[in-house]
């Protein structure tokens, strides 16, 4: 029996083409979004951590750090983690694993500095904790977004 009535899905590559752009679009949303969530989250843990008495002075310039410049710093290093998420999306056949990679190893390696910079143990400690603030919020955040789009 020859049945002219099929009902099962196509794709249809017109649709994927449209996909794409919209995967891309979405994830950067998403990754603007969790940006600006994490400037607030580290901006506000420095607040917190100078309310309970830790200074945020590096030793080499002697400096206090402005609470302003946590918030630059976060969005800055936030974005390039939306470029990455975004490139891999763009070029990687598993990009939910190749972000996550990425974006730890870059996280560890961020602790490093805290560590060189001579300031006493409690500016060391929340500087640390300052780096991970922002890595709790945009890594997980952009992994399942990533994840989400890749079927």
């Amino acid at each position: 029996m020859n049945n002219m009535n099929d009902t099962g899905v196509v794709a249809d590559p017109a649709s994927s083409r449209t996909s794409r752009p919209h995967r891309l679009r979405r994830l950067a949303g998403t990754g603007l979004i969790a940006m600006l969530a994490a400037m607030v989250a580290t901006t506000l843990a420095a607040a917190l951590a100078r309310a309970v008495g830790v200074d945020l002075k590096v030793p080499d310039g002697g400096e206090t750090i402005p609470l302003p410049g946590f918030a630059v710093v976060t969005g800055f290093c936030s974005a390039v983690g939306i470029v990455i998420a975004v490139a891999v999306l763009r070029w990687s056949a598993r990009p939910v694993q190749r972000f996550a990679w990425t974006a730890v190893s870059l996280t560890a390696i961020s602790l490093v500095p805290p560590l060189l910079s001579g300031a006493n143990t409690a500016t060391t400690t929340a500087l640390i904790g300052l780096h991970l603030v922002p890595a709790l919020v945009m890594i997980p955040t952009l992994a399942r977004s990533l994840r989400d789009r890749t079927d």
